[in-house]
């Protein structure tokens, strides 16, 4: 008897054991997702504003070495900008880039949206100037810089519709499911694990020594139990 019992006991304590390690650990990583939550931008989405950040910089950089190689900066930047001429100017180029800038950012900073239509205006825009310039313009023969302010801010725009497109909305997605299949378990933990049991409810009372002693003396003598039943 006293084996029985220590054994339901100790499956009781394992199973509440068990209950409240599974709910401790629920518990924790909605926490650590919450406590992701509170942060203005997610790790990856601040990562994709940094790269969109470098694109302008980058492009700004090598403007200005254009700039300064080829007659100094204040004389260049009245023949590119006060006198522009879109067949031999890289003004536009640097434009370009800053349009990319303020809309990427205005809308995955500051809107913080979770979709690709911004990325893919921001794109096909970059993709279309680009193009028609350098079939159109007089850059190529203006030396290497002709070459690769173009190219860059070509490739620049295609690395920043790849990292949103594969890396920033994929991964947003999968940490919101994540954290609705944790929230779906933590509101099905109560019921499958129910707060610790009283011993109150587990109470079984100590049989009587007299009264088994008693059975056991009608058991030997029947006729003594046949005189108490007819009493």
């Amino acid at each position: 008897m006293e084996s029985r019992c220590s054994s339901s006991a100790d499956s009781r304590l394992t199973s509440r054991g068990v209950g409240s390690i599974n709910t401790a650990g629920i518990c924790a990583r909605v926490e650590s997702y919450e406590s992701g939550e509170k942060k203005c931008i997610s790790d990856v989405r601040r990562t994709f504003c940094l790269f969109v950040t470098f694109d302008l910089l980058f492009i700004t950089l090598l403007w200005i070495i254009e700039l300064n190689v080829n007659g100094g900066i204040q004389k260049q930047l009245d023949k590119e900008v006060l006198h522009y001429d879109y067949r031999a100017s890289f003004f536009d180029i640097f434009l370009l880039a800053v349009f990319r800038f303020a809309t990427l950012i205005l809308a995955y900073a500051v809107c913080k949206l979770r979709h690709w239509w911004a990325i893919a205006i921001t794109t096909a825009a970059s993709c279309a100037f680009l193009i028609v310039k350098v079939i159109l313009s007089k850059l190529l023969s203006q030396g290497a810089f002709g070459y690769l302010l173009p190219i860059i801010s070509f490739v620049l725009a295609w690395i920043e519709t790849w990292l949103l497109d594969f890396k920033v909305l994929p991964q947003e997605a999968e940490d919101e499911n994540r954290y609705q299949s944790i929230m779906d378990a933590t509101e099905r933990a109560p019921l499958m694990y129910p707060g610790p049991l009283s011993d109150g409810q587990f109470y079984s009372p100590p049989e009587s020594v007299a009264d088994s002693d008693e059975e056991l003396d009608d058991k030997h003598d029947p006729e003594k139990g046949l005189i108490q039943q007819l009493t």
